[in-house]
């Protein structure tokens, strides 16, 4: 089966991991083979993982991969197709009908330069140079979905004013979820489906080494175990690899400015945590936890 969105030197799941560790994401096998997958049957790929996995990120590397522009969608409660399709310019609307009259001319105020693309609709346009993420579908309402699974089954939308638009190939398309809700079944099926897991810790500190500046092995290997036991906790928001490599510069950055190890960690806590309650929570629990991570 040829690959329809063919980058050069990826023509399997281990070259799409290679290209990805060269953008600087480290994709495990099975994330790499379910992208590669997606490209290959030309299909969505849904991505669902508790908050700071790498949804987004991985979206973004993957785009960067293929060359094209991201178009990202954030959903939201209460998001409706104008926000994800199109919408008139209203303003310019009116004042060309106003120009146009006084002038005698015929006027058409749905010409392009009167519409306003949102992200599906760009993506319909130009499906050859950009690539769409819908990112935290779960946040969207069923009525957003179910809008959702109609443009996935034809990328066909339908502008009253100007007709049909079908994108002339399928377009690239990512989904992620933090699976805040249970999404609908047929939207599943539409997609090549991953879920990411937060890292191994051996994974997780090889990904700090590559992101963080002027981190040490041994504060990489520190905060990963530091942030995995963090992990363990009743947190409200526990903490993500993002939070994890910005943790490991900003103690490394307190340590080259004096401060000893443990007292770096400590002092940068909010770097990790953001939240006052978890903070609270875990003051009393600190010591202990550092300690280990250091021993």
């Amino acid at each position: 089966m040829a690959v329809r969105h063919k980058v050069v030197g990826i023509d399997s799941p281990r070259g799409l991991e290679e290209a990805l560790r060269a953008a600087y994401y480290l994709a495990d096998e099975e994330l790499s083979t379910a992208a590669y997958l997606a490209l290959a049957l030309g299909k969505p790929l849904l991505l669902e993982g508790a908050p700071g996995v790498g949804k987004t990120e991985a979206a973004k590397a993957i785009a960067g991969v293929l060359g094209r522009q991201l178009l990202r969608l954030q959903c939201y409660e209460g998001i409706d197709a104008a926000a994800a399709l199109y919408e008139w310019n209203f303003p310019r609307q009116m004042l060309a009908l106003r120009q146009e009259s006084e002038a005698g001319g015929p006027v058409d105020i749905y010409r392009d330069e009167f519409l306003i693309e949102r992200p599906m609709l760009a993506c319909l346009r130009r499906p050859q140079e950009t690539m769409l993420l819908i990112d935290e579908i779960d946040r969207s309402d069923h009525e957003f979905e179910a809008f959702l699974l109609e443009f996935l089954s034809d990328f066909q939308i339908s502008i009253p004013e100007r007709g049909p638009i079908r994108a002339y190939e399928r377009p690239v398309v990512i989904l992620t979820s933090n699976r805040t809700r249970e999404l609908h079944e047929a939207l599943r099926r539409r997609c090549v489906y991953h879920w990411i897991d937060y890292p191994t810790p051996e994974r997780e500190m090889r990904i700090i080494m590559m992101r963080a500046s002027g981190v040490s092995e041994r504060a990489a290997r520190a905060v990963v175990t530091a942030v995995g036991r963090l992990r363990r906790e009743p947190l409200a928001k526990l903490p993500g690899i993002a939070e994890a490599v910005e943790w490991a510069e900003a103690a490394s950055l307190l340590n080259e400015q004096g401060a000893r190890w443990p007292e770096a960690f400590k002092r940068s806590l909010g770097v990790v945590l953001k939240d006052e309650d978890d903070l609270v929570h875990i003051s009393p629990r600190i010591d202990a936890i550092l300690a280990e991570a250091q021993a």
